[in-house]
This record gives C-alpha cells, sequence and structure tokens, in this order.
C-alpha cells in the first residue's frame, strides 16, 4: 500500500454577483462561456489591483481578542454541523474556510447584511475588529509550521494559508476593502473579464486553487458558475502535510466488524496501536482521544459514542459540552484500534447559512455590499462546500472547498484502557494552542 503524509488542504472561494443584470450592451448571439480555452491564463498575466498597504505581519491584536475568535469559530462549527447532520452518510466540512472566506466578503458587508452575517457566522467581535483577530489568529496557526516534537522522526511538517481576489476589472473597488484584505488577509485583486470572458476567468482560478493546494483541488468551481453577472471572487486555501507522532504499524492492520447505525455489520480494514500513552477521557455515554501529529500544536479528537448513542450525542453536543469534554481528558495507556476512512462530502451552504441568520446576504433587495463598490448591487448567490478525507496508518490526508458564488494529566493506570472504535464516531482537526476547529465531520460508514 502506497503511505502519505498527513496532508490537509482547505480552499474557499467567495464569489459575489450583481443583483441586477449590467447595462452595458451585449450581442444576444454571443455566448463567451462556449468559447474554447485551450489553457486558462496564470494568475501572473492579470493586472493586480491592490491597496499600497502591506500584510500587517506582527498586529497588535489583544489576546482576548484571538481567544474570543477561536471561540467563535468552535461555535460556528458546532451550529453548522447542527444544520447539516440530517444528510444521509459519511460527512467532512471545514468551518474554519467557510467562516474565514465570508469573513474576507464582511469587510465590504454593510447595515443588516453586515448584522446578519455576523450572527449567521457566531462573531461576537465588532466587525472592525473581526479582521484583525483573523490575521492574527492565522499568523498563529501559522507558527506552527516551527513547531515539532522533539527526539522523532517523521516527515517535514507544512502549512501554508493562502488569499487572492479576483474582481471585475473595470469595477471601482472601495479602498478600505481594498486595504482591509490587503493587511489582514494578504490579498490583492485580480483584474479580470467576468462580463465578456466567464470561462477564462473561472479556469485561472481553478488553476490557482489547484496551485495553492498541490493539485489537490482542481476544477473547484464548475461550468456556468461564473457567468457575465459575476463581479468578485474571494479565494482562501489552506495545506497542511505532516504525520501521525504514533504511526500505526500496517502490518497490524486486519479485517474487523464495524456496526453501522442500523446495526449492520460490515468489515472494514482496522489499524491497531497498543500500549501508547494518550490524552484520553470518557464520560457517561462516550469515549473521547486525542490522536497527536508530529506538529506538537495539532491534534485529531475522536468522539466515539458508546454504541446506540451516536444519535442522541450528535444531536445534543454543544458548544459548552465539547468544551467540558476536552478539559477533562487525561494522559492514560491506549490499545487503540479505529477504522481506515476515505470519504468526501458536497453541501450546499446556502439554506444552512440563511438558517443562521445570513438570509439578507442571499437576497437581492436585502443584500448590501455597498462596502465593496457603488457601481452595482451586490448579493451572494451560492456557497458551495467540498471536502475529502482519508485516514491510514501513516496520517491523514484532507481537502476542502468552499465556493461562495458572490490535557488534564491523571495517574497512568496498570493497564491500558481498550478503545474499539467499531461503531460510528465523530473527528475534529484542531489547532490547539487557539482550539481553533479547522476540520469536523463524521464517519457513520468507514
Amino acid at each position: 500500500m502506497q503511505k502519505f503524509l498527513l496532508s490537509v488542504v482547505l480552499v474557499a472561494l467567495v464569489v459575489l454577483s450583481a443583483c441586477q443584470p449590467a447595462q452595458e450592451v451585449v450581442d444576444p448571439d454571443h455566448d463567451p462561456t462556449t468559447e474554447p480555452i485551450d489553457k486558462a491564463p496564470d494568475a501572473e498575466s492579470f493586472e493586480v489591483v491592490k491597496s499600497n498597504l502591506a500584510r500587517i505581519t506582527n498586529p497588535t491584536v489583544d489576546e482576548e481578542h484571538i481567544r474570543t475568535l477561536a471561540e467563535d469559530q468552535a461555535a460556528f462549527a458546532l451550529t453548522f454541523y447542527d444544520q447539516i447532520r440530517s444528510e444521509d452518510g459519511n460527512l467532512i466540512f471545514s468551518p474554519f474556510s467557510i467562516s474565514l472566506a465570508l469573513s474576507m466578503a464582511l469587510a465590504g458587508a454593510e447595515t443588516s447584511t453586515e448584522q446578519a452575517m455576523l450572527d449567521a457566522l457566531q462573531l461576537s467581535l465588532p466587525e472592525e475588529d473581526v479582521h484583525p483577530a483573523f490575521n492574527a489568529l492565522i499568523l498563529a496557526i501559522e507558527e506552527a509550521q516551527g513547531k515539532m516534537t522533539d527526539d522523532v522522526d517523521g516527515n517535514p511538517f507544512q502549512l501554508n494559508i493562502a488569499n487572492s481576489i479576483w474582481g471585475q476589472a473595470d469595477f471601482e473597488f472601495k479602498q478600505p476593502f481594498l486595504d482591509t484584505l490587503a493587511q489582514h488577509y494578504g490579498a490583492g485583486l485580480f483584474a479580470v473579464d467576468y462580463k465578456n470572458n466567464p470561462e477564462s476567468a473561472r479556469l485561472a482560478i481553478n488553476d490557482w486553487v489547484a496551485d495553492e493546494t498541490a493539485q489537490k483541488i482542481e476544477d473547484l468551481i464548475p461550468a456556468g458558475a461564473i457567468d457575465s453577472l459575476t463581479r468578485l471572487v474571494l479565494a482562501n486555501a489552506i495545506y497542511f502535510k505532516g504525520s501521525w507522532l504514533n504511526p500505526f504499524n500496517e502490518s497490524m492492520t486486519t479485517e474487523a466488524p464495524f456496526y453501522t447505525l442500523d446495526g449492520s455489520e460490515i468489515t472494514v480494514d482496522m489499524m491497531k496501536l497498543y500500549g501508547e500513552n494518550f490524552i484520553y477521557g470518557q464520560g457517561e455515554n462516550y469515549q473521547a482521544i486525542n490522536l497527536p501529529y508530529l506538529s506538537s500544536d495539532f491534534v485529531m479528537t475522536l468522539l466515539v459514542p458508546d454504541a446506540g448513542a451516536f444519535q442522541e450525542f450528535e444531536a445534543e453536543l454543544t458548544i459548552e459540552g465539547l468544551a467540558e469534554i476536552l478539559t477533562s481528558l487525561g494522559y492514560t495507556r491506549v490499545d487503540l484500534e479505529m477504522p481506515r476512512f476515505d470519504f468526501e462530502s458536497d453541501i450546499n451552504a446556502n439554506d444552512p447559512l440563511i438558517a443562521l441568520g445570513m438570509g439578507d446576504a442571499f437576497d437581492p433587495i436585502a443584500a448590501d455590499f455597498s462596502g465593496i463598490t457603488d457601481e452595482e448591487d451586490l448579493m451572494i448567490t451560492d456557497v458551495l462546500h467540498k471536502a475529502t478525507i482519508t485516514v491510514d496508518e501513516e496520517g491523514t490526508e484532507a481537502a476542502a472547498a468552499t465556493a461562495v458564488i458572490i490535557g488534564v494529566t491523571s495517574a497512568m493506570p496498570e493497564d491500558p484502557i481498550s478503545l474499539v472504535i467499531d461503531r460510528p464516531f465523530m473527528f475534529l482537526i484542531r489547532h490547539q494552542p487557539t482550539n481553533t476547529i479547522l476540520f469536523m465531520g463524521r464517519v457513520l460508514q468507514p
């Protein structure tokens, strides 16, 4: 079997479109989306419109603001998960991707649209404090690149976070909007021509996404998703690569039963790791464990409800409950058995975000993105999210894309605790110092 390292790829795209058709004269027989394009132009081939202000790399942000933003991010993860858990089967999504992308769009939102987005994203900071706090949070996560657990062999840890903006070439974007994105998200604006050649813009953005994600996500934006009414795309990409601190021995992996929600038995490849020290805990109807990566700042947390208790546990999990679980964990020896898993999720986030209170941003009458431009009224038309994850003996590989079209220590027991994950469970990939949830999901059937 081909071995691979932990690799998390995260892409977020925000596309804002005009609420009303543009007023330019267009040949009714001309359809630029049907014109053949052999190769997408490189990003470097487009004019870059950007603020003269540089990215703030040493932001002066109150530590309390960073903690508040991380707590808000966790709250958004749980509330968004609650909106999509009725979907069938396995799930994976990136709350960090969705909230980061939409926070860039928030920089141009005004009046009720701004407040609706703050509410939906569970952001308790004032809008003017959100962007500096996001910058500080991103920089804190990026600092993990230099933090490796001492005295262990393994492959290098890599982390990359990139942002870009793709705007209509003849649009006059407001300077405060461009300044915010430059200073806090490190992004300039590529001037493209959605009005006359949306397909060329689509291919260029897709190529940028592929390049920033080591080709893990290709053709993110499907044909037709960008058209002559599109005015702005904000893109965020995260690439994360590493490996388990305690890798599983592939020779010990065997076929074993896994019991699905309806009690059916299926056969899975069960990985085994015996007698290792993990941060572990158990409650009335669950077990929980942190699986650390070689970068000491990152863990995968597994939440394993007792047999028959998954749906109740999932429905009742709150941000307070999750915090209580995480703070109750302590070091203990564990005999761990867990399945390999490999799956993807496609999520249309429109309805969940509207249910969370962001309806104004999708409403052609109520939407107010006048902080971006005065030239046309803008609205968000779609929020599309796709994520994949693969977990095996060496680590984890995951990818996510969003398109928005606009320890307490404890005494060591003499014998190890046994944790056999042969039933549905939930998982989170977390940056521990800030407690930021990068990925979240569930495994109902490996």
